[in-house]
């Protein structure tokens, strides 16, 4: 590769999208951030615009290189991370959204999957796809589109039925990188990462599964192309006379989890990361062969370079961790995230407050689509701080609940833990985490391991990385945070934490809201 290029990322997360330029040495050299609006319809639905995500990546890429004078022909290629399970159906010819993407918070569909559960089906979807049957993952979110978009919108799409035109290969479905490579580069492809959560897709004939399309009425003209994570052959390539000026092959995707997975250079199986997001999520790379979960974590693939066989992972996932510390600042705890170490460090414990939450159900292992947030344990007594350092200790109890069902699985026991993602930046939680599993907790130097493995993917498949072991030796360690909680104290704590959970459970009778 030439000297003077670099790899750049797009980053599309759930509340905005980001632009990262990386060197050879993984480190960051341009950078640039926009939020987007969330849209609440009615309680428990959540959806994005695609075409404010669209116009923010534009921004976002041309800021982060003209801010750092950087050329676009300076860009050796281009990798995309993504939000996953957001699904939004566009016209193949205009481009145009048919209506709002549905975002994976969303729970519109929980009557839905509850009728596949009650049909005995929930066995039958995880043995194909690897997933719980969950209102999170798109396909029921790709049939609500198929089935409810038209009376509200069509005026964006021209005369004529949203199912007729999709049917007749008018229409596109996809998750927001297949968006994103569409609008970039006038392909529709995915990912296999992409693809595996879908709810629609075959994880071991990696393939799109023709029963699972006709169960949710999902027309196969609908779907992208499935192409590797790491791709010799390239999704497709910028368009000069776009608003990039440039010719750049874009050729790298993978769900914005599994790219963390990728960016802390967990190629080997047994090696496990915790990405601290809006959510959390915790992914162990399992080799090359799927492994069931008895313990209600999701089998899903890891990554696939070119020519490679596919890497498989366990994955837990839990909906709220940075959500929760937004709540905090939405309720008027606290006016900024950064306060809550000193208000956690300001009390010696919870004074036995536990926080759940459980804002949009819980998800591994629990799998409960009708839990809801809960405050146990307040006395009059109980200060904001007992509630602040509750909620912190919420995020590393729900990553322990995941842990400790991953160790059962896979027969692995964690050494370390690599921790990612903003919430890692907060050393009292990264403590707190190492007391909560018994475990060391690694913090990388470079903590947008997000964007470093998309661009890793797209760096590799264009040669401006030779191998996995050049990524390897750019892994640096910030910080190692050691257990110096007892066990038991640890333990005890956690089985409480287990009481709070079942209060949690099963709260919301009925979803309000649901078509």
């Amino acid at each position: 590769m030439a000297a003077n290029t670099y790899v750049g990322a797009v980053d599309q997360g759930t509340t905005g999208t980001r632009f990262m330029v990386f060197d050879h040495g993984g480190q960051v050299v341009a950078e640039a951030y926009e939020k987007h609006e969330q849209i609440y319809p009615e309680p428990g639905w959540v959806e994005h615009d695609p075409a404010e995500i669209w116009a923010n990546t534009r921004t976002v890429v041309s800021r982060a290189l003209r801010e750092a004078s950087l050329d676009p022909e300076q860009l050796a290629g281009v990798g995309i991370t993504n939000q996953r399970e957001t699904t939004l159906i566009w016209d193949g010819e205009t481009g145009k959204p048919v209506y709002n993407a549905l975002v994976w918070q969303d729970r519109r569909t929980t009557d839905r999957v509850e009728e596949l559960r009650a049909d005995g089906k929930a066995e039958w979807i995880r043995e194909k796809t690897g997933l719980e049957c969950d209102a999170y993952f798109s396909a029921t979110k790709a049939e609500w589109l198929l089935n409810n978009a038209d009376p509200i919108e069509i005026d964006r799409i021209g005369p004529g039925d949203v199912r007729e035109r999709a049917e007749a290969g008018e229409l596109m479905l996809g998750t927001v990188d297949s968006w994103l490579i569409y609008k970039l580069t006038g392909n529709h492809v995915t990912d296999v990462t992409n693809a595996s959560r879908t709810m629609l897709y075959d994880i071991r004939e990696m393939e799109w599964d023709d029963e699972l399309l006709e169960e949710f009425d999902v027309p196969a003209e609908l779907l992208p192309e499935v192409r590797p994570s790491s791709d010799d052959a390239h999704y497709g390539h910028t368009d000069p006379e776009g608003f990039l000026g440039a010719d750049v092959p874009v050729a790298g995707a993978l769900g914005d989890q599994q790219a963390a997975l990728f960016g802390q250079t967990c190629f080997d199986e047994g090696d496990a990361k915790n990405t601290y997001g809006t959510g959390a999520f915790f992914l162990m790379n399992t080799g090359d062969e799927p492994v069931e979960s008895d313990h209600g974590l999701l089998t899903t693939v890891g990554f696939q370079r070119s020519g490679d066989p596919v890497q498989y992972a366990l994955e837990g996932a839990i909906f709220a961790t940075g959500a929760a510390i937004e709540w905090l600042v939405d309720v008027g705890l606290i006016d900024d995230p950064a306060e809550t170490a000193e208000l956690a460090r300001a009390v010696d414990s919870t004074d036995d407050v536990y926080v759940v939450p459980a804002f949009a159900g819980l998800g591994a292992p629990h799998w409960d689509g009708r839990a809801r947030g809960t405050i146990v344990g307040m006395t009059r007594g109980t200060r904001r701080e007992h509630v602040v350092r509750a909620t912190l200790e919420s995020i590393a109890y729900r990553t322990r609940d995941v842990a400790e069902a991953m160790e059962a699985d896979s027969g692995i026991e964690m050494g370390r833990l690599r921790v990612d993602g903003g919430a890692v930046k907060n050393d009292f939680l990264c403590r707190l985490q190492s007391d909560v599993l018994q475990t060391d907790i690694v913090r990388p130097e470079v903590d947008e391991t997000t964007a470093l493995g998309a661009a890793y993917a797209a760096g590799l498949a264009v040669g401006y990385w030779d191998s996995v072991d050049e990524l390897r030796a750019n892994w640096q360690v910030d910080r190692r945070f050691s257990p110096e909680m007892r066990r038991g104290q640890a333990d005890a704590m956690y089985d409480r934490w287990g009481d709070a959970v079942e209060r949690s459970l099963d709260w919301a009778e009925e979803e309000e809201g649901e078509p």
